[in-house]
């Protein structure tokens, strides 16, 4: 398919499925590092300039697509400009690894009610977090998670080694876990993934052909997802929205593209060759 040939033979295989059949076929996507550039500070991530576009040039072509994040669902609809958005009717975006669930025909969120533990390991991190580099900074999720990122750390990487034993202590505390990411560990209730949203999706939307990219380590159980699928006799493509920090991920793709910028170009050239 033009520039972007899967270097597996199951990957090759998944995508001749999705170009044969693509109305039965799931598109997810994780958003920031996949849709959205990495920035400094995630309250600044925004979808990149051409990927609502491809987005709503694919859609209507497709059973579904699916936007799966460990952001909470309203703060990616609103990064991504998905409110209203024409050719979107049947996007949801799944928040805090599907325990938020936007669905663009509704507008509505919905969601159970947040897990205690992660008020009170809040608290606690203010305590936890005394003396160390003033670059190391906490990131709110909504009550459902909290995330604590070392990007703007003098020693990025040192500062999360030095954070892992520490969180990992006070999240299991609170009933919580570690979820490691590119420079961030972030605490959230066990049983929440991107995997697991996946897998329910499929279900839901009764897709028999599947693509999946994402960018970072939280992306891994969905890939798993996809090789479970895969097992079962459903096509699956594995898209790496390349980076340098996480190798594993890339290691594990079908595809390999260049970033969000690389995440479009793939979107709007799969529209195209469907049709």
């Amino acid at each position: 398919m033009g520039n972007h040939v899967p270097t597996t033979a199951a990957g090759r295989a998944a995508l001749e499925a999705i170009i044969d059949q693509p109305s039965r076929t799931l598109v997810a996507l994780d958003f920031d590092g996949t849709l959205a550039p990495i920035v400094e500070n995630p309250e600044d991530a925004r979808a990149h300039p051409e990927a609502l576009p491809a987005l709503r040039a694919l859609a209507p072509k497709v059973a579904a697509v699916a936007v799966i994040t460990g952001r909470p669902a309203e703060v990616a609809v609103h990064h991504g400009g998905f409110a209203g958005a024409e050719g979107l009717e049947h996007l949801a975006v799944l928040g805090h690894y599907g325990a938020e669930r936007w669905d663009a025909r509704t507008g509505k969120v919905t969601a159970p009610p947040p897990h205690p533990g992660v008020a009170t390991a809040r608290t606690e991190l203010t305590t936890l977090l005394e003396g160390r580099d003033p670059g190391i900074w906490v990131e709110e999720k909504g009550g459902r998670a909290v995330a604590v990122h070392t990007r703007r750390a003098t020693e990025p990487q040192a500062a999360l080694d030095a954070l892992r034993e520490p969180l990992t202590g006070l999240a299991a505390r609170h009933g919580l876990i570690v979820e490691p990411g590119r420079l961030v560990l972030e605490l959230r209730p066990p049983g929440m993934d991107k995997g697991a949203a996946l897998l329910e999706h499929v279900r839901e939307t009764g897709a028999r052909s599947v693509l999946y990219a994402g960018d970072d380590l939280g992306d891994l159980p969905a890939f798993a997802a996809v090789g479970k699928l895969r097992s079962d006799g459903v096509p699956g493509l594995l898209v790496c929205s390349g980076s340098a920090e996480v190798g594993e991920l890339a290691e594990r793709a079908d595809l390999v593209v260049d970033g969000p910028a690389g995440v479009v170009g793939l979107l709007r050239e799969l529209a195209g060759q469907l049709g």
